[in-house]
């Protein structure tokens, strides 16, 4: 599955810039509002990140490598040989854009091991590790940037959730940690100045104390998952902030995608949308508060492994994107924040 997508993207050197992640060579495809945002994806049939052009349904990087704005592989990059991301480096399994200090940085984690805060657009490494490289046994799943600089990792084989002292240098050990079964999701809420992570059963919130030097990782509140067949783990999956609406956090778990509404402790789906986004296995969910559209991720049946797709579902209005070739694990907004 790899082959076409990577034959000419791929040879480019990594961690740069197509253009801005503001432009395109291409007008807007039928139905696709004018300001809708950059598609930022994991793509693992070619062991890539992408940002890619969201005036155009399909992408077919072979043929059109101008859709590929930006993409990061830390493959061959002597800036994270020492995370081996040879063996580290396998299933990237998590990518979102954060800004720190007016730099906009990539948080990436990838099943083997490999997570990394990577700045964009030169694909400088910000802080990265290798968590027992070339296995799954802590199996990092989603990663968050703190505002002090420092990185959280949620990681789901491992059971744990920790927070690095990343703003200490691109290489710091030191961490805090709390188990948490089936570590999948974090965010950080900046209102409410707490860390929340989803495992297999719970939405935790996390208070992070201590210094930058040397965090501390305290949990607040522990608040069960809903469960769709009685006796079965919920199986929390992503997390993710509602954009435009403080307060409630994009929750999906095998069963179902959810608004957790913090204010009032409760799980909605009576949200705008929830007809076409509420559903089984979706592994990524966010919306775009300019334009109203609302991306997700599911499996897709008869690829090479059984969590990709090549689709990406857009809400409000019902449409997709394609990948020709893809193996696309989770997509979002570009919307740094």
């Amino acid at each position: 599955m790899a082959g076409a997508a990577g034959a000419v993207v791929g040879a480019l050197p990594v961690g740069t810039a197509y253009a801005s992640a503001a432009s395109s060579p291409y007008a807007a495809g039928p139905g696709i509002p004018p300001g809708t945002p950059p598609v930022l994806l994991t793509e693992q049939a070619s062991k890539r990140i992408l940002v890619l052009d969201p005036r155009r349904r399909v992408w077919d990087p072979a043929a059109e490598p101008g859709v590929v704005r930006w993409q990061f592989s830390p493959l061959g990059d002597p800036r994270y040989q020492d995370l081996r991301p040879d063996v580290s480096w396998v299933y990237p399994c998590e990518a979102k854009v954060r800004v720190h200090r007016k730099r906009a940085l990539v948080l990436t984690t990838a099943s083997f091991g490999f997570v990394a805060a990577v700045e964009y657009p030169t694909g400088r490494r910000y802080w990265g590790a290798a968590l027992g490289p070339g296995d799954d046994l802590f199996n990092p799943h989603s990663a968050e940037l703190l505002p002090d600089g420092n990185v959280a990792v949620a990681c789901s084989t491992g059971a744990l959730v920790r927070v690095y002292a990343a703003s200490l240098g691109p290489d710091a050990t030191r961490y805090a940690e709390d188990g948490l079964k089936g570590a999948h999701g974090l965010h950080w809420d900046r209102a409410r100045r707490v860390l929340w992570a989803i495992g297999d059963d719970d939405l935790v919130a996390y208070e992070v104390g201590g210094t930058s030097a040397r965090p501390t990782l305290t949990r607040t509140s522990v608040t069960p998952l809903p469960v769709a067949v009685p006796g079965r783990t919920a199986g929390g999956h992503d997390l993710f902030p509602v954009a435009g609406r403080p307060g409630r956090l994009w929750v999906t778990t095998n069963a179902a995608v959810y608004q957790y509404d913090q204010r009032h402790g409760t799980f909605v789906r009576n949200y705008a949308g929830s007809e076409a986004i509420d559903r089984a296995s979706v592994k990524a969910v966010g919306n775009d508060p300019r334009t109203g559209q609302v991306l997700s991720t599911v499996p897709e049946k008869g690829l090479e492994e059984t969590w990709w797709t090549t689709k990406v579902s857009v809400h409000r209005p019902e449409a997709a994107y394609t990948l020709v070739n893809g193996g696309i694990y989770k997509a979002r907004w570009w919307l740094p924040r």
